[in-house]
């Protein structure tokens, strides 16, 4: 075993290591985006199915400074379509 052998080795380990903790982080935060959100930036879950009004509290400067909590804004949501309603309309008549 030659010092060039082992100085080769080495850099062939450190240029692993270091691709493999580079590669994990990219394919974390590729995930992030795959979540389908409305325009306020919440999910379906958090909007009802008749009204589509959000039912999610969102943090404000209030009066003196101090945070309070209201409800969001949206009236509707916008997002991507999910799967079931594009292929599985409700077969059931609204609750009204």
């Amino acid at each position: 075993m030659d010092p060039l052998s082992l100085a080769v080795g080495a850099a062939l380990v450190g240029v692993g290591f270091v691709c493999g903790r580079v590669g994990r982080r990219r394919a974390r935060s590729g995930a992030k985006a795959l979540t389908a959100r409305c325009g306020c930036g919440h999910d379906l879950a958090l909007h009802d199915r008749e009204t589509g009004k959000c039912h999610a509290e969102i943090s404000r400067k209030g009066v003196h400074g101090l945070r309070e909590w209201v409800g969001c804004q949206c009236r509707r949501y916008n997002g991507p379509t999910p799967l079931e309603d594009v292929f599985a309309p409700p077969i059931l008549p609204p609750n009204s």
